[in-house]
């Protein structure tokens, strides 16, 4: 539940779909995915887990995979 949460939050921050998020997704992978996505997509992470990312974790979030790792560090499960 917690993963489709996340691809669907990917998915509409960077206006693609579903389909196209998983673990080889990766920053500047597709044009979407820009700095101006980027930090989009880390508002809505903010805000719909809860958290605050640090400015070292927004930097390191360079793909789906590393996104779900950081957010494991806050105590999100997958």
């Amino acid at each position: 539940m917690t993963e489709k949460k996340l691809r669907f939050i990917f998915a509409e921050s960077l206006g693609i779909s579903e389909d196209f998020v998983n673990d080889d997704l990766q920053y500047n992978s597709i044009p979407e995915w820009d700095s101006i996505a980027h930090m989009a997509l880390v508002a809505e992470i903010d805000e719909q887990f809860d958290i605050m990312l640090d400015t070292e974790d927004v930097i390191d979030m360079s793909s789906f995979a590393e996104a779900k790792r950081i957010l494991a560090k806050y105590g999100v499960e997958f």
